[in-house]
């Protein structure tokens, strides 16, 4: 695998990559004068209105894919706005379909859809995928910079502030805002503050990056009429025995909306948990468990968690991020959280 291109690069290969998408010669894409785009080609008698950007994540292709949509409008309506990265990440994918443009990357991934042409393809490595671990604004002590913001949605923050919110040096939170100001994700006012562009486009980006599975997970059973009642049952115990917790993916779901009734109780849980669940008869027993019990890498995630109808949950965008690693209708009560609690 190779470096990501830089821009002028990525715009170099554009008519190679357009040409083997569409099926046609590489001689028969015509580059056009740029017109304030970072390129404009023509092609089977279609103009494409090109921007292009090196991170195929949520924030920076929204951005690219409204200059695109805009030039592309003032030139011709038929023009085809298209968004050019290196790989195009899920989030990224979901960015350019809510805008309504094209898109395609040079790991041969695509969504060209206009009238007569449509082309996709899916399912292509990113080819520029760098060795090692890549610094992350989403790496779980750096994430509670995002956590704060996405859970103070509206309000502006300097960056002591945030360092002091989240009990990390100012000199990571500025490297973490640095790189999230970067990617289009933060406003800075003019008085130095920032606060979240679009809470929803960060969202994306970091459950893109998430792992739910990095955390230690212990999977066990213990005897309940029904995942709340075991929900219950656990937060009451826990809370006698001074353990911190709080309850996550579709047991905190439920609390917050009452969405789908379920089977497998999620908790976060601090040091003890496990001995005193055991008194209860909680044995470990990963196959047909209904309790995971989840140690952090990261006590971040407890920021922002509230009592919700006795139960101690963690705040609603982390259930969001918790319900992408769990089973059952997880993926419908992720939306459920996300539109009916936090309304972006």
């Amino acid at each position: 695998m190779s470096t990501p291109p830089d821009e002028q690069a990525m715009i170099k290969q554009l008519p190679a990559t357009l040409g083997q998408l569409l099926a046609v010669p590489e001689s028969e894409i015509e580059v056009l004068a740029e017109r304030d785009a970072d390129a404009v080609l023509s092609a089977l008698g279609r103009t494409f209105v090109v921007e292009v950007t090196r991170t195929g994540s949520a924030g920076p292709v929204a951005a690219s894919a409204a200059r695109a949509r805009s030039i592309a409008a003032r030139l011709s309506d038929a023009a085809i706005p298209l968004v050019v990265t290196s790989f195009m990440g899920a989030s990224g994918k979901h960015a350019g379909d809510r805008a309504g443009v094209s898109w395609c990357d040079l790991s041969g991934n695509a969504r060209i859809v206009a009238s007569a042409i449509r082309v996709i393809v899916d399912g292509q490595p990113n080819r520029f995928r760098t060795p090692g671990r890549p610094s992350s604004a989403f790496a779980p002590k750096s994430a509670r910079v995002s956590r704060w913001l996405l859970t103070h949605v509206g309000e502006a923050f300097t960056q002591r502030d945030i360092a002091q919110a989240t009990d990390i040096s100012e000199g990571l939170v500025s490297r973490v805002v640095s790189r999230l100001e970067e990617e289009r994700y933060l406003k800075r006012d003019p008085d130095g503050r920032v606060r979240v562009e679009s809470p929803r486009l960060l969202l994306e980006a970091w459950r893109e990056a998430y792992r739910f599975d990095k955390h230690t997970i212990i999977k066990g059973h213990l005897a309940a009429r029904s995942g709340d009642a075991l929900t219950r049952q656990v937060s009451e115990l826990l809370v006698q025995a001074d353990v911190e917790h709080a309850a996550t993916g579709l047991a905190a779901a439920w609390q917050l909306t009452r969405f789908a009734g379920f089977r497998i109780a999620t908790f976060y849980v601090g040091n003890g948990a496990t001995a005193s669940l055991e008194a209860l008869g909680f044995r470990e027993e990963p196959r047909g468990a209904n309790l995971w019990l989840v140690q952090p890498t990261d006590v971040g995630v407890y920021q922002g968690a509230a009592e919700h109808d006795g139960v101690r949950c963690v705040h609603p965008v982390q259930v969001v991020l918790d319900l992408d690693g769990q089973p059952e209708r997880a993926a419908e009560a992720a939306e459920r959280v996300r539109s009916a609690i936090l309304s972006w």
